[in-house]
């Protein structure tokens, strides 16, 4: 955020506690009052895509998506974006095809393929849903991903397959 002025800077954080609030219509509106010129810097778009999907703008979070990958090739997070609005404006398996397209790119990014992961589950590739989580589970820096597993809807089918006992076990995901 350093090459972005200090007005612009405030409107972002402003943007971002109308959000923590639940508001996106008033992040939205802090959004808006950022100067052109800097409407297009990554972080401005970032926070664009966020308050987009909160509304459930999911037609402009795609363009916004696709704008943060055209400028960030090399974020995951700009790739993880354009996934999430896949599924929601094209389906499930769009947003599995993006990721998988792009995975290679990130072999130090667990959440790329903690989201693969999701997606698989969703898909009902219960084995590679779980191969997948385990991969992500075994890379540095993947506890918060661990913790949010738990209580993550889109592992449901992974869960519900262990559960009734499939041959995954319990501490096939564990790296201990």
């Amino acid at each position: 955020m350093n090459d972005l002025p200090q007005p612009e800077k405030f409107r972002l954080d402003a943007a971002e506690g109308w959000l923590l609030l639940g508001n996106p219509i008033e992040a939205n509106e802090e959004l808006e009052a950022i100067t052109s010129e800097h409407r297009f810097h990554p972080l401005v778009l970032a926070m664009r895509w966020q308050v987009y999907a909160a509304a459930n703008w999911w037609e402009a979070a795609w363009v916004v998506a696709q704008a943060l990958c055209d400028l960030c090739p090399h974020s995951a997070e700009a790739w993880i974006c354009h996934a999430n609005t896949a599924r929601k404006v094209r389906g499930l398996m769009e947003a599995w095809e993006i990721l998988t397209r792009v995975a290679d790119r990130f072999p130090s990014e667990p959440i790329v393929i903690y989201n693969l992961a999701c997606y698989s589950a969703q898909l009902g590739w219960i084995d590679m849903a779980c191969s997948r989580l385990v991969q992500a589970f075994e890379m540095p820096n993947s506890d918060p991903l661990k913790v949010a597993a738990v209580h993550d809807p889109d592992l449901r089918p992974l869960w519900d397959k262990i559960m009734r006992g499939a041959p995954y076990g319990l501490l096939a995901l564990s790296n201990d």
